[in-house]
């Protein structure tokens, strides 16, 4: 009897098992719950696929579509649960045979059977991978748009050999990586691949000098910026992720300044997206940055309104933010004392976070000399 495959999506990530009760952490990605359970019970506070950090308490959401489709995939086709058992044992030789084979351009079983090596992890399963020129073959399917399920399927085994490490950060982007994800940032309309591809340039990018690699490249961030501007929630939100990473490299910030990152990120925040508001405050570190930021529409009203009701990180960030960017203009300092400003800096020069109390103070006595005529 031909059996069916099981879609990757109904395994857990950590377990590679079929969910039994699949639940969403806040990082966005699905988990069984007794695999990510364990996960958070080790004292793990990071999300085991992005490595983004998570709440002190994260919460755990049933994901109840995901749980009733995969109970009705498995009513309707039973024969499906017992193969994925009977074939379990023998994953190990088939991956490494089909990692022999494999080559460009590959099939949706290759590139699946790379995924779940990848996502095994581990020095072994990274060896075997990079050992038979398989991270070149997804590479290519990376930037080939027109099979879109084998670019989603070479993109998210990228992004898990990408999380074995800086060392496997540095040699995917000396294999090449840049050229190829940067493509995939612009797939077309009701595709994954422009988030997946934003997602593996935040892992790329943790480590110093691919920041500055990545940077450098012509259309990396203007493509993240455009993004940024055109995409949806999901897209939005992970080149957002993805600019805050590359910016914490001085140079980037100018770059991301040029490719017009300043007003979509005013309105993503304005959308409640705590990290548009950190990259604004990043941005405002540099010359480009403040001046860009002092004539975009609505600005001081949006972080003002991040420092009324914002998010302890958030409010750091806003404050910083408004005190670069209120340094030097009595308009925008007008407009922050207009916007409530002052009087929140009143309350906030007593906080218990050092880095808001410290802005807070700051950005107060500025607002002050502003208001008594001090600046020009």
């Amino acid at each position: 009897m031909e059996v069916e495959e099981l879609p990757e999506d109904f395994r857990c990530p950590i377990s590679l098992e079929v969910m039994t009760d699949p639940v969403i952490l806040s990082s966005g990605h699905t988990f069984d719950r007794a695999s990510i359970q364990r996960w958070l019970d080790s004292g793990n506070r990071t999300c085991p696929l992005t490595k983004l950090p998570l709440p002190p308490s994260p919460s755990l959401i049933p994901n109840h579509a995901l749980r009733s489709l995969i109970s009705n995939f498995l009513a309707h086709r039973p024969v499906v649960a017992a193969a994925a058992v009977a074939t379990a044992a023998s994953h190990g030789a088939d991956d490494a045979v089909i990692l022999a084979r494999l080559s460009f351009p590959s099939d949706r079983p290759s590139l699946a059977a790379v995924l779940r090596l990848a996502q095994r992890g581990g020095l072994a399963a990274h060896s075997l991978v990079a050992d038979t020129g398989a991270a070149s073959v997804l590479l290519r399917h990376a930037a080939a748009p027109d099979r879109p399920d084998l670019q989603n399927l070479a993109l998210r085994a990228l992004l898990h050999l990408s999380l074995e490490g800086d060392d496997a950060r540095v040699g995917l982007v000396a294999e090449g990586a840049i050229d190829p994800v940067v493509a995939a940032l612009r797939s077309g309309p009701g595709c994954t691949a422009a988030a997946l591809a934003a997602t593996l340039l935040t892992s790329l990018a943790v480590v110093e000098v691919n920041k500055a690699t990545i940077g450098a490249h012509p259309a990396a961030i203007p493509r993240l910026v455009a993004l940024l501007q055109d995409g949806d929630v999901r897209e939005r939100r992970e080149a957002a992720t993805a600019l805050y990473e590359l910016c914490k490299f001085a140079e980037n910030r100018r770059r991301a300044v040029r490719a017009g990152a300043v007003q979509p990120l005013v309105r993503f925040a304005r959308d409640g997206s705590e990290r548009a508001v950190r990259v604004l405050g990043l941005l405002s570190k540099c010359l480009e940055g403040k001046e860009a930021m002092r004539k975009a529409v609505g600005l001081v009203g949006v972080m003002a309104e991040v420092v009324r009701a914002g998010s302890p990180r958030a409010t750091e960030h806003a404050l910083m933010a408004l005190n670069l960017v209120c340094s030097d203009s009595k308009d925008k300092a007008l407009q922050a004392i207009e916007a409530g400003v002052l009087d929140l800096c009143s309350v906030l020069s007593g906080d218990v976070n050092q880095k808001t109390r410290k802005n807070a103070m700051e950005l107060g006595l500025l607002l002050e000399k502003s208001r008594f005529g001090g600046l020009s």
